[in-house]
């Protein structure tokens, strides 16, 4: 896939002011500094399109962006960040709910995954919720070009025996650097087949309508 042209549609606070477009949405969810704006940057192409903070907790909305007026980037606030008020964190978690479960248009969540880290708790309960409630998600490992990455060799490993403790398998996963742009077009053939699917489907609809 080449992406010709993104434009930002802007922060919306709840699902009922989301765009009103018919188009495949992705969206890209993690831990607070896991790395998500980089790696939505990356997959974009495009330097600064998400906010890069060194200080967590700084996307507050849904954060739409459009691709070639064909699909759609959302950009989620991240969860598990303790500094963050109780009543932000629980108004964070409200708003990005609400969008998991009842947005129509949303085709995949991208769950990313610290490889510099050990399992963590959030990140597997938060997988586990997802699948109770039947979302479509991959996960993303993510700073796999750091060192403390690099002295976690086996993050995919002690990942999937975590999850594996209450999953039947383990879900599509894809392994990304943001400075290599490792993963990038193994994540972009991946949102492409989607959206293939999507608009033969969309397709079919209109041509038995008719």
């Amino acid at each position: 896939m080449i992406i010709k042209t993104i434009k930002f549609l802007g922060s919306f606070p709840a699902l009922k002011n989301c765009p009103k477009v018919v188009r495949p949405e992705y969206a890209f969810i993690g831990r607070s500094n896991v790395g998500k704006s980089s790696l939505i940057n990356m997959v974009a192409g495009i330097e600064g399109l998400a906010r890069i903070s060194s200080t967590p907790g700084k996307t507050q909305h849904l954060n739409y962006f459009d691709v070639d007026e064909k699909w759609c980037i959302v950009d989620l606030p991240g969860y598990g960040f303790a500094k963050t008020p109780a009543h932000i964190r629980q108004s964070f978690k409200k708003m990005t709910d609400e969008y998991l479960l009842k947005r129509e248009n949303l085709q995949c969540a991208f769950l990313l995954i610290d490889s510099c880290v050990p399992p963590q708790e959030a990140d597997l309960a938060f997988a586990d919720w997802m699948g109770e409630n039947q979302i479509p998600f991959v996960i993303v490992f993510t700073k796999t070009d750091k060192k403390k990455s690099q002295k976690n060799d086996n993050f995919l490993t002690d990942f999937k025996n975590s999850m594996l403790q209450s999953w039947d398998e383990f879900p599509t996963y894809f392994i990304t650097s943001s400075e290599k742009k490792t993963g990038r077009a193994e994540i972009l053939n991946f949102i492409e087949n989607i959206n293939n699917a999507f608009y033969e489907k969309a397709e079919d609809i209109k041509t038995k309508s008719s």
